[in-house]
């Protein structure tokens, strides 16, 4: 028979990974942002330094989700406080 303790542990391990597949979403978002900044300044090279700053921020605005995915999974693991 399983315990309260496993049946809690197994489903935050499922959680946890369920959490990260926003790393994903992030990862298409920064090479996405990274692909059309590319594409802008080879279109208009003197604008090279407003279209790398607003790519950049966007990039972090992306990594934002990634990031959150992550502390979420590593609480569902280590700090759960569920047990």
């Amino acid at each position: 028979m399983i315990s309260g303790e496993e049946l809690i542990s197994a489903a935050s391990a499922l959680g946890a990974g369920a959490a990260m597949i926003a790393g994903i979403g992030a990862g298409i978002g920064q090479g996405f942002a990274a692909g059309k900044g590319a594409e802008a300044v080879g279109r208009q090279p003197e604008a090279q330094g407003v279209v790398i700053r607003t790519m950049l921020l966007g990039a972090a605005v992306a990594e934002t989700t990634g990031i959150y995915a992550l502390v979420i999974a590593l609480l569902l693991l280590f700090a759960n406080p569920l047990l």
